[in-house]
């Protein structure tokens, strides 16, 4: 039996966590919607809600090929979207095991994904995303998290709520063993870290987390404004500004292909005072400074 979004809204436990989503407008999405869907409790909740709020739902679901018998993964999720009346799409990518594999899977997997896919992401991946930039030394943006909205629409829902939505309807989701693997920074964040820090605290640290996230962001968009009025480029107009704006509006204009830490940063900083006259930014990449201009010079 199909449950469509009628059906589904006349559910409890649906009905109720609903109220903590933000999911897109029907008619923002006349068309639909493409939701992320590997087969977990997250991404499976993120489908059966998007279908309780009367959108079109494509679950996309990529197989990595780094498990024996992963193609048959996608076999669960087609068969959860067809109980729900989705439609489901396979898609895969050729990865290797080796080094930065977790980052490589996920450039990997959003290369593939439409553009605008809703993603199953919670504030549990909130903390762990705040304390995994907070590691990396990512500045005011990385502390702020991921962006709230359309696109994460369950980023106000916590893990085991996703959980209790699969159960009481009856779902068996797919566990993915690499959440497992202890050779991935973010899994030791989940079940080391935040443990450790609930322990410590005696408080809900995954909420207090994804609070603090919120109030970053809030100041993070004001300093953006005020940083976007600096030209990254001129070294002169980077020398004076205030330090804060200075870091801010670098690490704006170096944000491709993704933001760099504060050593960076600060490695930049130097050659826009005239300190030295360029330095690695990572990627092939230098910035180096000729008649008071920062320019960044790919190596090869």
């Amino acid at each position: 039996m199909i449950l469509d979004a009628q059906a589904l809204q006349h559910h409890e436990l649906v009905q109720e966590l609903l109220t903590r989503t933000h999911f897109p407008l029907l008619t923002e999405a006349p068309h639909g919607v493409a939701c992320a869907v590997s087969g977990g409790a997250d991404s499976v909740a993120l489908l059966i809600l998007a279908v309780a709020t009367g959108h079109q739902v494509t679950a996309h679901h990529v197989d990595h090929g780094l498990r024996v018998g992963s193609q048959n993964e996608f076999s669960v999720v087609e068969n959860i979207a067809t109980r729900f009346g989705a439609m489901a799409i396979s898609l895969r990518a050729d990865l290797a095991d080796g080094p930065n594999l977790e980052a490589r899977a996920r450039q990997a997997r959003f290369a593939l994904l439409p553009p605008g896919v809703l993603t199953g992401h919670t504030a549990d991946d909130q903390a762990e995303t705040v304390l995994v930039n907070l590691l990396r030394g990512a500045g005011m943006r990385g502390l702020s998290g991921m962006q709230g909205g359309p696109s994460h629409p369950i980023l106000q829902l916590r893990r085991s709520d996703t959980v209790a939505l699969c159960d009481a309807l009856g779902i068996a989701v797919f566990h993915d063993p690499s959440n497992d693997d202890d050779r991935f920074q973010r899994n030791r964040i989940r079940h080391e870290v935040l443990p450790l820090l609930q322990s410590i605290s005696q408080r809900d640290v995954v909420s207090v987390i994804a609070r603090q996230a919120e109030l970053v962001r809030d100041d993070d968009a004001l300093l953006d404004e005020l940083a976007s009025a600096i030209d990254p480029t001129d070294a002169k107009a980077i020398s004076a500004a205030p330090q804060a704006l200075a870091r801010r509006a670098l690490r704006m204009w170096l944000a491709h292909p993704y933001p760099p830490d504060l050593a960076t940063v600060e490695r930049v900083l130097c050659v826009a005072r005239g300190e030295t006259p360029g330095c690695d930014i990572g990627g092939g990449r230098q910035v180096k400074r000729s008649q008071q201009r920062l320019k960044i010079i790919a190596l090869f």
